[in-house]
């Protein structure tokens, strides 16, 4: 492969820790206040409530309503996990798989809105790539540990 200014691995990483960045921000830009006493899992219980697959109503209220803290706390610290393990590259498939899956959840309980998809897209599109490009094969401590 052919590249300018940096090998094929090392802008492997650096979309890898762009990702990670743009989890980080994520879980920063939270009002931590409102989110925590439910404020986000209200937010995802209307739109649950409306939505047109009765499997995600349904799921919603199994897995997410009995628990709203423990769920808003679930996703505002995998934010956080996700983002400090992209950065660092510690753990990092397991990171990237576990950031496509809450981006999954995400298109899932939106796909009536594809307003709200752009940012699930560009972050799902570069995990996959960051996946399957092995973007933790330098500047990490994976390959400082000799992981994976």
């Amino acid at each position: 492969m052919d590249t300018i200014w940096l090998s094929g691995a090392e802008w492997l990483a650096v979309l890898r820790t762009g990702l990670g960045l743009w989890w980080l921000e994520s879980w920063r830009h939270k009002d931590k206040r409102t989110w925590f006493e439910g404020g986000g899992i209200a937010w995802a219980a209307d739109v649950a409530a409306k939505h047109r697959w009765t499997a995600v109503r349904s799921g919603f209220d199994v897995v997410v309503a009995p628990r709203p803290r423990i769920m808003a706390y679930v996703v505002a610290y995998a934010e956080l996990a996700l983002g400090l393990g992209l950065i660092a590259g510690f753990l990092t498939p397991v990171a990237l798989v576990g950031g496509l899956l809450l981006n999954v959840v995400y298109f899932t309980l939106m796909i009536h809105d594809w307003a709200e998809q752009g940012q699930n897209a560009m972050m799902a599109l570069i995990s996959l790539v960051a996946l399957f490009g092995m973007s933790w094969q330098t500047w990490s401590l994976d390959s400082a540990l000799g992981l994976f």
